[in-house]
């Protein structure tokens, strides 16, 4: 079953969290392989460690080098460009494994808006997914040959926020 979270409210990685969690509690395995965020520690990196879940049935792996083009962001796009294909390739290579029964794509919407994988490369790493394990795509801007190839799609809608008033993010809120 495929899943896609998309749109432009907070929610999307924190709605996979939970879909971990979830998934978790039956007894199974979640991998995420986070796509756009990069090397600061948030909250999710501490959750695994402080509450001692075996690494085999629980892994967050930041795969991104931080905001593309924003925040103080000096690499070359090629370099993130580099980091997303070799995030989607560690995709396939953790599919094939049977090792996960829940892999989120955190931000992959976000590395395709920003052209930093093609959405053939993403449908081509997808097709086929096992029915009987879940893959759960996040971020904003979620591209139509996605919503139509998921089972089920929710659209997160941003009505008032912080950040719109100059608000810097907040620990425990957005990371």
């Amino acid at each position: 079953m495929i899943i896609l979270i998309t749109g432009d409210g907070k929610g999307k990685t924190t709605s996979a969290l939970g879909q971990m969690m979830r998934v978790l509690g039956r007894g199974k395995s979640a991998l995420m392989i986070q796509f756009i965020k990069g090397p600061w520690i948030s909250g999710e990196d501490k959750f695994g460690e402080k509450y001692h879940i075996s690494n085999d049935k629980f892994q967050i792996r930041k795969r991104g080098l931080g905001f593309v083009g924003i925040l103080g962001d000096k690499l070359p796009r090629e370099e993130h460009a580099r980091a997303a294909k070799s995030a989607l390739e560690e995709f396939g290579r953790e599919r094939e494994s049977g090792n996960w029964h829940l892999i989120v794509l955190d931000e992959i919407n976000v590395a395709l808006s920003l052209e930093l994988l093609t959405i053939q490369e993403v449908l081509n790493a997808i097709k086929d997914y096992p029915e009987d394990s879940l893959l759960m795509l996040t971020g904003r801007g979620a591209p139509q040959e996605l919503i139509d190839l998921a089972d089920l799609v929710t659209e997160t809608k941003d009505i008032k926020h912080p950040y719109h008033d100059g608000q810097d993010a907040k620990p425990m809120v957005e990371f």
